[in-house]
């Protein structure tokens, strides 16, 4: 990031106007209404979640509540 940049006004030749597709920010902010459950999990389940988790700088419930919602949404009809 040392180099100068030098801006030019040359022609930038065909352009093409995509539409935009990024999400809104209200839709980046969605979050799904959660239900409270009790659930047991393997020793070995949890302590491999809490080790994913903190090598990505994440909560491990999380990482469980996105991979049950992965896996309803590839069965779901």
């Amino acid at each position: 990031m040392n180099a100068k940049i030098k801006y030019t006004n040359e022609p930038l030749g065909d352009v093409k106007i995509i539409a935009d597709f990024l999400p809104s920010p209200a839709e980046l902010a969605f979050n799904e209404e959660g239900v409270k459950v009790t659930l047991a999990l393997s020793k070995k389940s949890v302590e491999f979640f809490k080790s994913e988790a903190a090598k990505n700088n994440t909560q491990y419930q999380r990482m469980i509540r996105r991979l049950l919602d992965a896996y309803v949404e590839s069965h779901s009809v």
